[in-house]
């Protein structure tokens, strides 16, 4: 479940985020891009290609192809291909050319197109597919970037809300050497702390700060869930106010909490598997009207099938 809800979590951000990942990676992007007439995501025309993979221990990644217009008004398309399970596949440059020559084939678009890894390593990767035959040789080169080639230093300057998501993606990956959970927990608290203190320095719209709160939320795991109210405290405290986001998701967390610990008491009486459904209907519910999410992101964050939630937002709808 863990690699699912990471999916979702990525997929979102990537949306939200995208054109600041363009100018983190091409700091004069503006020069070429007018990235202010917007960015369009062609969700449709990639599934069309590349149908979604069911098998939940099939390899995991997140694709974006997003339509950007340039200073003199001409459509271009960019696609951004993300490993989000940290596991570099034999066949990534072949899957990345063949995302190239079907969207060509099929579209007849420029394509400019970027792969990031979160494997937590500096191993070199190959950003090249090359092939060669009798004479004939093909070559395609693309954009390639891993999180952890990113110094932490460079990071902490540099003032592009993308700069977050990296330091995040890499602090997840904090502490998988230690053994005893409590203490993992307890270096993760201080790095999300740290994180959150990081994220209210900067200078960013409300809307950005929730973006990138709920990525750093979701994104670094407790193993015991209690470290959540803990977080939210100390979030509390940085901010400085009786009533924050954080304080609305400790809210969440315990209904969470509370919905499913209900449920399973329904379960001895009238079976585990309704009552369980209950207490994730009610978590849902929260999810819905407390926060407004949308389907997706409530999928992503109670672990639960994205039918299910339209089951309970449509059961909502008729009251």
């Amino acid at each position: 479940m863990k690699r699912r809800q990471d999916d979702g979590l990525w997929k979102g951000l990537l949306e939200d985020v995208f054109d600041d990942f363009l100018r983190f990676i091409l700091p004069d992007v503006d020069q070429y891009l007018d990235l202010d007439r917007g960015v369009v995501f062609l969700d449709k025309e990639l599934e069309q290609l590349f149908p979604p993979e069911d098998d939940e221990f099939s390899p995991r990644f997140v694709d974006k192809l997003a339509r950007v217009y340039t200073r003199e008004g001409e459509e271009e398309w960019v696609l951004l291909h993300t490993e989000v399970q940290g596991n570099y596949r034999k066949d990534f440059s072949r899957r990345m050319f063949t995302y190239y020559y079907r969207i060509l084939d099929k579209y007849n678009k420029p394509i400019s197109a970027y792969a990031i890894l979160t494997e937590d390593n500096k191993q070199v990767r190959s950003n090249a597919y090359e092939r060669e035959f009798l004479g004939t040789r093909v070559r395609y080169q693309f954009n390639l970037y891993k999180i952890f080639d990113w110094e932490d230093e460079a990071l902490i300057v540099h003032e592009n809300p993308f700069a977050l998501v990296v330091m995040i993606a890499k602090a997840a990956f904090a502490g998988k050497e230690i053994k005893n959970s409590e203490q993992r927990d307890e270096r993760l608290l201080k790095l999300k702390v740290e994180l959150t203190r990081e994220l209210i320095r900067r200078q960013m719209t409300k809307e950005k700060i929730r973006i990138l709160m709920n990525f750093l939320r979701y994104y670094i795991r407790f193993d015991n869930i209690e470290n959540n109210i803990i977080f939210e405290q100390e979030v509390e405290k940085l901010t400085q106010k009786n009533k924050t986001m954080g304080i609305e998701e400790l809210l969440l967390d315990r209904a969470k909490r509370q919905g499913i610990r209900e449920g399973m008491e329904k379960g001895m009486e009238k079976g585990m598997e309704k009552g369980m459904e209950k207490g994730m209907e009610k978590v849902v519910r929260n999810l819905i009207v407390q926060l407004g999410f949308t389907d997706e992101q409530a999928a992503s964050v109670a672990e639960v099938p994205v039918e299910f939630v339209r089951k309970v937002r449509s059961s909502l709808n008729e009251k």
